[in-house]
């Protein structure tokens, strides 16, 4: 008996992390979810979704936006008081998703993905249309986790390049 009981924590010990390693999916499995992620935001946006944007996002995530300079020079003008910098939230976002009475879509080019399975990272060049017609564009990156319900958006950040609407 007293071998036989450290035989069988040696053969438990070994099967636990190939439990654990099926769990968790691959690398190739996440940057494949972590993709369709992508695809669901863009669907969302397409589809005026308010409510599948916002369940995009972690609660609280953090979001900011930064006009190159001659768009923030244009912003100045109208706006004197603007900042170059400004936080936003996806919870406005997914109201404006929602409640546009015009098509709107972004379009994203060179995404990038990186991940460890738990982690990772979307960087992207984008442009945004209302009506077939951009209005801004720019390079954006997500930050993101994965939760026991799928990948999430904890941290948006983007630059804006007003496109001149004629």
């Amino acid at each position: 008996m007293k071998i036989l009981l450290p035989a069988l924590f040696v053969l438990a010990a070994s099967l636990a992390p190939a439990a654990q390693a099926k769990e968790a999916p691959s690398v190739a499995q996440s940057r494949s979810q972590i993709q369709q992620l992508v695809e669901q935001f863009k669907t969302a946006i397409k589809a005026h979704d308010g409510e599948g944007m916002a369940r995009l996002f972690m609660p609280g995530s953090s979001w900011f936006q930064t006009l190159d300079d001659a768009s923030y020079e244009k912003v100045k003008v109208k706006e004197p008081n603007a900042r170059q910098v400004t936080p936003g939230d996806f919870q406005k976002f997914s109201q404006f998703v929602g409640k546009a009475s015009k098509p709107i879509e972004e379009t994203f080019d060179n995404v990038r993905i990186e991940t460890d399975g738990s982690i990772g990272t979307v960087y992207f060049d984008y442009v945004f249309l209302e009506s077939g017609k951009p209005t801004n564009h720019g390079a954006e990156t997500w930050q993101l986790v994965r939760t026991p319900d799928g990948w999430k958006i904890s941290a948006m950040l983007y630059s804006v390049v007003l496109d001149d609407r004629h």
